[in-house]
This record gives C-alpha cells, structure tokens and sequence, in this order.
C-alpha cells in the first residue's frame, strides 16, 4: 500500500514542481503567472478528457500494468521537459508527463480498492488521498535546494523512475480483467452517468480542485509579494500549508469509519475554504493571520478527496465499474487543475488577488449546492 501511496506522491511532485520554479522560470522564459498558470494547469488536460476510457483500460488490463505505464511516461515527460529550450516545448513535455499523471491517478486507487477490505477502504483511501499534498510539499522543499528549474525536472524524473522501478517487485500482479471493447466503454459510461451520483462526486472533486489549485499554483508567489519574504521562505511556508492538508485526508478516513455524514463532511468543507478564501486573498488582515488561514484553508479542504475517493466504491453500479466511477472522478478533479490555475492565474493578472477570492467563493457555493442535492444519496448507499 506504502508503494502505491508513494507512486502518487512522484506524480504529484510533477505538478508541484511547476509552483515552486514560478520565478526562476519567470527569469529564465521571460513569462507572467497566466502561463506559469498554464504550465500547471496543460498538466491536467488529457484527464480532462480521458479519465474515464483509462478507467476501463485498467478495468481491461488491470491497475499494476497501467501503474508501471503510467510512470514511464511520467519519467518520459519530465526528461523531455529538461532539455526543451522554449516554453511551448515546455508545455507540451507538461502534456505528456500530464498522461503519465492521469494513469497513476486512476490505477493506483483502483488497485487499492481491490486489496482492501471494505471495512478498510475509508482508512485505505484516506491514506491515498495523501499522495497530493505530500507531493506538494516535497516539491516546494526539495526544489529549494536548485537553483535551475531544468536540475528540478531531471531530479523528479530519477526519483520516479526508482519508484517505477520498485513497482514489478512489490506490486502483485492482478488477474481479474473484464473485456474491453469500443462498445463495452460506451456500455459503461452510459451507466455510470445514468447513476448519476458518481458524476456529481466529480463535478464536487473538480470544484475542490479549482479551490485548491487557485490558491497552491500561486502561494509562493503570493507569500513573496503580499508578505515580503524571500523564495526560499515562501518555498518553506508554501510546503508547510501543503503538507496539513494530510491532516484532513487522515481525519476523514478516521470520522467515515467512525459513521460520520459524507455529507455533513463534504458541505462543511467546502463552505470553510469558500469563507476562507476572503480572508487570504483580500487585504484585510495581518501577514501571519493570513498564512494561517492558508493552513486552515488546506487542512479543512484535505476532507474533501478522501471522503470522494472512498465514495467511489459504494456509488459505482457494479463492482466492475469501480475503475470506471474513479476515472471520471479523476476527470472531474482535472478540470479543476485546468481551471484553478488559468483562469484563476489570468483574472489575478488582470483584477489583482481578490478577484482569487471571488472564483473561489463561487466554486465553494456551487459545491454545497451539490451535496444538497446528492448527499443523501451519497448516505443511503451500503457500504
């Protein structure tokens, strides 16, 4: 489980990279925030789209050799991305290690899903759900240490690779594969959008994801200008705010085993982050108290994606479907990181911070609009 855990954190230190090397890569490509924005949100374009057909290849092939593909191709972008010498070659290698990223994504928890008892399986996807901000944080520390962003990306393709490496050694391999066709994947889609309940668990992850990705994609930034500090201290402080969002992904294995609502969870959440986000992006309160609210922001917010993930099996139609269900929560969770980062990064350009402030309310709204309407379903479900 360790293993699996670890192969999301190498995937998610791939998108958080780009937030730390924000000003060295502003000096050496001559860019804005709008497209350090897109470097971290072209990451997640191909999940945007092809969540839910990798969910049925790893239905189709199985989640160990969907694992090992994904992390080659991760180690593959990361190496290209090394040596390019102009932005635009730069995002496309962010596409490619952005597939890498998506296989993982959905490979990984399904693979839990199957080895973990179900009396398990909130503590197990709790523990899962931890791979996104671990990742964060280590790639706002680790990446303090260079002072070249192309030695960022050549370390993160090594320790990938070691990790890709571990993978056929201690991952066992799974032998339960359901056909896979052109037809079945149109056959499962339709029935799991006709369950109706699985696409609103996306569309909640990926309100979650704008949330999170409108503030993460920029903190460094935002700590080096609103609190005057240096960017290695921004990297610190940024990895520090990251890093507690485990809190909330721990906390919610513990109260969903303990029978807390996954609703009460879900829309508590995000009404928290949505108030939050005034205080954090507005100019209205001291350094310090701003950075806590950044810490309170991501703590509370880490409820919000175990508690999804670990919804996924009990809201799938059949048992199959499972991978399927978690694709296109993946895919709901990729909008966000498109949306969060560019459009966020594009309106702070152009109206100032608080405009940050503004999407992230809204988002916060909509998603408690969501669970309104869906939570009680989410509730009824046997576990």
């Amino acid at each position: 489980m360790l293993l699996i855990v670890g192969a999301g954190i190498v995937t998610a230190l791939q998108v958080g990279k780009a937030a730390i090397a924000a000003p060295l890569l502003q000096s050496d490509l001559g860019i804005g925030l709008a497209a350090i924005g897109w470097l971290t949100g072209i990451f997640a374009v191909l999940g945007l789209v092809g969540g839910i057909p990798t969910g049925a290849l790893v239905a189709g092939f199985g989640g160990r050799r969907l694992l090992i593909m994904g992390l080659l191709t991760s180690v593959f972008g990361a190496g290209f991305g090394a040596v390019v010498s102009g932005f635009s070659g730069l995002l496309l290698a962010r596409v490619v290690e952005g597939a890498g990223f998506l296989l993982v994504t959905v490979a990984a928890p399904s693979i839990l899903s199957q080895v973990a008892k179900p009396s398990d399986r909130d503590v197990a996807f709790a523990l899962w759900s931890c791979f996104m901000p671990v990742g964060l944080a280590i790639a706002m520390l680790t990446g303090l240490m260079f002072d070249d962003w192309r030695t960022i990306w050549w370390a993160s393709c090594l320790l990938t690779l070691i990790i890709c490496l571990l993978v056929p050694l201690m991952v066992p391999v799974d032998d339960e594969h359901r056909p896979w066709s052109w037809r079945k994947l149109k056959t499962d889609t339709m029935s799991v959008f006709h369950a109706r309940v699985p696409v609103a668990l996306a569309g909640m992850l990926a309100l979650y994801s704008l949330m999170f990705f409108a503030l993460f994609s920029f903190l460094p930034v935002l700590l080096m200008e609103q609190m005057d500090v240096s960017h290695q201290t921004a990297g610190l402080l940024s990895a520090l705010a990251s890093a507690v969002n485990v809190l909330g992904n721990l906390a919610a294995g513990l109260l969903l085993s303990r029978g807390v609502s996954r609703a009460v969870l879900l829309a508590g959440a995000s009404i928290t982050m949505g108030v939050v986000s005034f205080g954090i992006f507005l100019p209205l309160l001291p350094a310090a108290a701003t950075f806590a609210l950044c810490m309170l922001f991501s703590a509370v917010g880490g409820l919000i994606p175990a508690t999804i993930l670990s919804s996924a099996p009990i809201v799938a139609p059949t048992a199959g479907l499972v991978p399927v269900v978690l694709g296109l929560i993946i895919q709901g969770n990729n909008l966000g990181q498109i949306l969060g980062p560019t459009a966020v990064g594009s309106a702070i350009e152009r109206f100032g911070w608080s405009s940050a402030a503004y999407a992230v309310a809204g988002a916060a709204l909509v998603a408690t609009a969501l669970v309104a309407a869906f939570g009680k379903r989410i509730k009824q479900m046997p576990e």
